[in-house]
């Protein structure tokens, strides 16, 4: 179930989004929201590269506190409609992955005592 709502929010929640966005051309907002889960290269760099019991907020680099705050404020700040739209989607994934990590951690809550 965990996995269904992750790729839930990335891939159709999104198109939501890009509606709400522009309902004109939602279908060109929801693909720059999509692309932005490129953002998730950064579990290259991780070993394991894929570890499903690991928060990927504050552990990745495009996952970390700092880059979630640029992201915010990028999403606040923007004039520009698709650089804000970029920021929106940055921002949501990290919402995404963070609902990942509470979902973790209330299953797993033993493993943490």
């Amino acid at each position: 179930m965990q996995q269904f709502v992750h790729y839930f929010l990335h891939l159709i929640a999104i198109g939501g989004i890009a509606y709400l966005y522009d309902r004109k051309n939602w279908l060109k907002y929801w693909a720059i929201l999509a692309a932005t889960m490129l953002v998730d290269l950064d579990h290259l760099l991780a070993t394991p590269i894929y570890d499903p019991e690991r928060c990927s907020i504050g552990f990745h680099y495009f996952h970390s506190e700092i880059a979630i705050v640029l992201y915010l404020l990028g999403m606040i700040f923007s004039t520009n409609k698709i650089l804000k739209i970029i920021f929106i989607g940055l921002f949501f994934h990290m919402l995404t992955d963070f609902t990942d990590c509470i979902w973790n951690y209330l299953v797993c809550q033993p493993c943490n005592a």
